[in-house]
């Protein structure tokens, strides 16, 4: 039986954490191997997932970077003690202790993931450029990643393999059934230590959605902006924790849109609140895939973004979705409104973008990918 042990930087809510999630308790349904999860950090929301799951989850518990050796030998003792012969690693963080461990673990083949098209910091790409060389192959979830896997960390183009990010469409089924005749979501928000409870009601207003970390890379501050332009029409929902949520609620009081913006803090499943809106943004400035950009396509929720590296991959501008510059918010404007007027075109933009997830980005279609690279029957 193959031992598999993917390893990664932290197990947060988040993209990345959910792809991993999702191909462990997969690949373990789909063959006999033994398939476990390890991460750098202590334990997270989505390592209770996992443990829910059946999935074993070990945290590495590192603390710092003053702390690698101990986490480098951690990880060495968990591959010899559980037999592990395969170590899949996504992330920088997880990628480095993974190749400093391969110097004390014969025997054990290793790959890589890279997920970002992110360009800051620099010392990041220098640092994948050395710890390239302990993988085998390294797997990236679209071209745009694979193009900068090569210019910015020196990875050979024979080395790189695409798997896309994947999602179960089952999952997402049924979703907009919450919704009203009008096609609009229905939400009642009620402010309570900081929880919120959706209950359905008959809104004047269109429900636009933003679902992710709050990274200064998202430039959810543009979205902002673009509610602004919109006016009382939208009602902002924002899913999601991170460094910027101190500078986005600055700029909802500066902009005077308190009473249309209501910031719900992270969520564990996509599926729980992209039923209740119209429209979900994603205005970044850089992605590695989008994940949300498939999940929303999936729950048949239209969806506008930049046209960024990463996103280009997964939405086909004006077919399934609207790209627009990045950092233009009088063009996000335009774009969510031009959606929000036209219930036909949406609609068929829908229909496109939700055949496109089950004939490029569904588990059916993925998984078999994964489990050809990792030799498994």
């Amino acid at each position: 039986m193959r031992r598999i042990l993917l390893l990664i930087t932290d197990l947060q809510i988040g993209g990345t954490p959910t792809v991993v999630r999702e191909l462990a308790v997969r690949l373990r349904a789909a063959s006999d191997a033994h398939v476990e999860v390890a991460c750098l950090s202590p334990w997270g929301p989505v390592a209770d997932q996992l443990k829910e799951a059946g999935v074993t989850v070990t945290p590495l518990d590192a603390r710092g970077v003053f702390d690698l050796s101990a986490v480098v030998r951690r990880l060495v003792k968990l591959i010899r003690s559980h037999r592990i012969d395969t170590v899949f690693s996504f992330l920088l963080h997880a990628n480095s202790v993974a190749a400093a461990a391969g110097r004390f673990c014969r025997g054990v083949r290793w790959l890589q993931s890279i997920q970002t098209t992110q360009p800051n910091p620099r010392w990041h790409w220098r640092m994948q450029a050395l710890v390239q060389h302990a993988a085998e192959r390294v797997v990236v979830p679209s071209a745009s990643v694979a193009q900068v896997a090569r210019d910015w960390a020196g990875v050979p183009a024979e080395k790189v393999v695409v798997i896309p990010n994947a999602v179960d469409l089952c999952e997402f089924e049924g979703k907009r059934s919450l919704r009203d005749e009008d096609g609009r979501a229905a939400w009642n928000v009620e402010r309570e230590h900081a929880a919120v409870r959706l209950d359905r009601v008959s809104p004047p207003t269109f429900q636009v959605g933003f679902l992710g970390r709050l990274d200064p890379i998202k430039r959810v501050p543009d979205l902002l902006e673009a509610a602004a332009i919109l006016g009382p029409r939208v009602h902002l929902h924002v899913f999601g924790e991170g460094p910027e949520r101190p500078h986005v609620e600055r700029t909802i009081v500066r902009l005077g849109i308190a009473g249309r913006v209501t910031l719900h803090g992270a969520v564990a499943r996509p599926q729980d609140v992209l039923g209740r809106i119209d429209l979900l943004v994603l205005p970044s400035e850089a992605e590695g895939f989008g994940l949300v950009l498939i999940e929303a396509m999936a729950a048949g929720v239209p969806v506008v973004a930049t046209d960024v590296a990463g996103i280009r991959d997964v939405v086909r501008n004006r077919e399934t979705g609207l790209l627009v510059p990045v950092a233009s918010p009088k063009e996000l404007a335009s774009a969510i409104g031009a959606l929000l007027d036209d219930p036909v075109r949406r609609e068929e933009m829908v229909a496109r973008a939700r055949r496109e997830v089950g004939e490029r980005f569904s588990w059916e279609r993925v998984l078999p990918r994964y489990r050809a690279l990792l030799g498994l029957s």
